[in-house]
């Protein structure tokens, strides 16, 4: 079974650590560590860094809590057993959403892209082989962000970030 805490810190990594910003022209507007303000509106963190209490021990164990629950529970990456593959699915997800970022492992591993992690698809994922699964989950996440900045050309200015992000793994 693959494990929470090796996934979450190749994602904190991958999000730019805990860090509070606003990049003009991203999508999530403000965020903290990854999570953004505009899709995560009632994470009880806002609290904390509303009142600019940046230093706050608490901060750190919330970001872990929410990532666990908000995305790691809900993909199931404690039953698929290929860390890597969890992993890498895990850290997409954060980026993307959980569903969108479901639909291309199901592409990947041959079954119906509708973005619910179910048996179905677990048992898939089990059996798929690491390296072709990451290679070519990868190569899905290129193609993807490549429609993005194609629908729109705002979005240009993160597609090197994202290309980085989805290759890293590549060997």
């Amino acid at each position: 079974m693959a494990d929470f805490n090796p996934a979450f810190d190749t994602m904190i990594r991958n999000e730019g650590g805990y860090i509070n910003h606003c990049v003009s022209g991203d999508k999530g507007g403000q965020t903290y560590a990854g999570i953004s303000r505009k899709f995560h509106p009632y994470w009880s963190g806002w609290a904390i860094l509303d009142k600019n209490d940046m230093n706050n021990a608490k901060l750190t164990e919330m970001v872990y809590t929410f990532y666990q629950q908000a995305f790691w529970q809900k993909m199931k990456g404690d039953e698929i057993h290929n860390q890597q593959i969890a992993t890498s699915i895990f850290d997409f997800s954060v980026n993307s959403g959980i569903k969108t970022a479901v639909k291309l492992a199901q592409v990947v591993v041959s079954t119906t892209p509708d973005g619910i992690l179910g048996q179905q698809t677990l048992c898939h994922l089990n059996h798929a082989e690491e390296e072709l699964f990451v290679n070519k989950y990868a190569l899905a996440k290129v193609a993807r962000y490549r429609e993005i900045v194609k629908k729109d050309k705002s979005q240009e200015k993160f597609l090197l970030g994202w290309l980085n992000r989805a290759l890293a793994v590549v060997l």
